[in-house]
């Protein structure tokens, strides 16, 4: 029988465009470098058509929902990013970092469900005796937690058929590889089409399964851009490596908020849910600093207090460095501008380094009046009071706007023993002052710093 030619293509690692030559700029994602070599059959063949019935079309109000449908993991921090436990027949993806704590979290996790059914874990990176010797040291219970080390899908798919387990674990997916596709495993055909079948098991047999990640450069999970949208869930396990705090915040999730943050720690035996964050990450505040002041940010429904520190020193050469870590650069950038329109002061041949205790990553824009307040108060050499806490967004006319959820905010602040909160005024209006708190409306940036440094 002649040997069937086969013919070199390049697709985009990002989208997934594929070209009969290498280009240097991906036409449709538009990013640099992408484009890899993928060897495929010459011939197309005809198209292939299945011989299993067409499923049945229902109409809504014959659908029949479960009055319980989620199940719980038994890591109360992984189920609130779920949105409350795991879905019937969902299909989740956790990336991060290498050591992060991705599989260490999975192990923990199949740990409480393989104790009320059937699990396999399936690794294609480590042998079944490594991932014995870390659960033995996680105290991870036998249960029926079945182990596979195995990276060919077929051989996967029929120890699934023959198991029947109520859960599924791939670690990871790039290790994972087809018979039907010739190219390498983690090229962009082999994670497309085994995390496309995976998937349909998923779908069809109504099994919960997980399926761990690689991460690129950027942070952003390795392979094509299409296995994000096929997932129900894409979950990112967050973490500065000098801190033992670990973050698992959700991206994309089909049955929950997308806002909703888990906090971990890392330990000698494993990950350790942070049920306070707000204590654990003021723990280490300094006493009368300059440039430190805290803030209150919320993820979801939870609120979080967080310091946040500013050091504003004058430049031993021409250009001035303006660093972030933890918060928008560009961000940064503008509160320095309103500091020196609107307020006054000479910034412009000063660095200015910001950063967020602990390791934590601030997006919303509630941290601006902190940033102000922690620029001023290195820039001057003044202290802001130690049981003071702001919040509030900052205009470019130098005006500070409402921010949402005032009330889990200055809840939050005063159950930790804080004494005075500096609030927009329009959100002052709609909120009660806790015991022992009190309230301080601002207007203007103005009014804040001259509240916070009256003395």
């Amino acid at each position: 029988m002649a040997q069937r030619k086969t013919k070199s293509i390049y697709t985009c690692s990002n989208c997934g465009y594929q070209s009969p030559k290498w280009l240097g700029k991906c036409p449709d994602c538009h990013q640099w470098n992408t484009l890899l070599e993928e060897t495929v059959p010459s011939g197309r063949g005809k198209a292939h058509r299945s011989s299993e019935p067409a499923a049945a079309a229902f109409r809504l109000d014959e659908i029949t929902s479960n009055d319980d449908p989620r199940k719980q993991c038994g890591i109360s921090e992984l189920d609130r990013v779920l949105g409350g436990g795991i879905v019937s027949g969902s299909f989740i993806l956790i990336g991060g970092d290498p050591g992060i704590g991705k599989s260490t979290l999975l192990l923990q996790a199949v740990d409480q469900l393989s104790q009320a059914g059937k699990a396999l874990y399936v690794t294609g990176e480590e042998s079944c005796l490594q991932v014995k010797m870390r659960a033995e040291r996680l105290g991870v219970k036998p249960g029926q937690l079945f182990l596979l080390a195995e990276t060919a899908l077929e051989a996967i798919l029929d120890k699934v058929r023959e198991i029947n387990p109520d859960y599924l674990i791939i670690d990871s997916i790039q290790t994972i590889f087809t018979t039907q596709i010739e190219s390498a495993p983690g090229s962009v055909s082999q994670v497309r089409e085994c995390a496309g079948q995976l998937m349909q098991l998923a779908k069809s047999q109504a099994l919960p399964t997980f399926i761990v990640g690689h991460v690129t450069k950027d942070g952003s999970i390795a392979g094509p851009r299409v296995l994000e949208h096929m997932v129900d869930t894409v979950l990112y396990f967050e973490g500065d490596p000098g801190h033992p705090y670990r973050i698992l915040r959700a991206v994309k999730n089909r049955f929950g908020s997308t806002n909703e943050i888990g906090v971990f720690q890392m330990s000698d035996t494993g990950l350790r849910e942070v049920k306070n964050p707000s204590e654990i990450f003021l723990a280490e505040r300094a006493e009368d600093a300059p440039g430190s002041v805290v803030i209150t940010s919320v993820e979801g429904s939870r609120p979080i207090l967080v310091e946040l520190q500013a050091l504003v020193s004058s430049a031993p050469y021409g250009t001035a460095r303006r660093t972030a870590m933890g918060i928008d650069h560009n961000r940064v950038s503008l509160l320095v501008a309103v500091l020196e329109k609107k307020v006054g002061m000479s910034l412009l041949s000063h660095d200015i380094f910001v950063n967020v205790a602990g390791g934590v990553k601030i997006d919303e824009p509630a941290a601006d009046l902190g940033i102000l307040a922690a620029l001023a108060s290195s820039h001057l050499n003044k202290t802001v009071p130690r049981r003071t806490v702001v919040f509030g967004e900052i205009g470019l006319a130098g005006e500070v706007r409402a921010v949402s959820q005032p009330e889990l905010r200055i809840t939050e602040a005063a159950r930790l023993g804080f004494t005075r909160c500096l609030l927009p005024a329009s959100n002052c209006s709609s909120v009660e002052a806790p015991e022992h708190l009190t309230l301080c409306p601002v207007k203007s940036a103005q009014e804040a710093l001259e509240l916070l440094f009256e003395n």
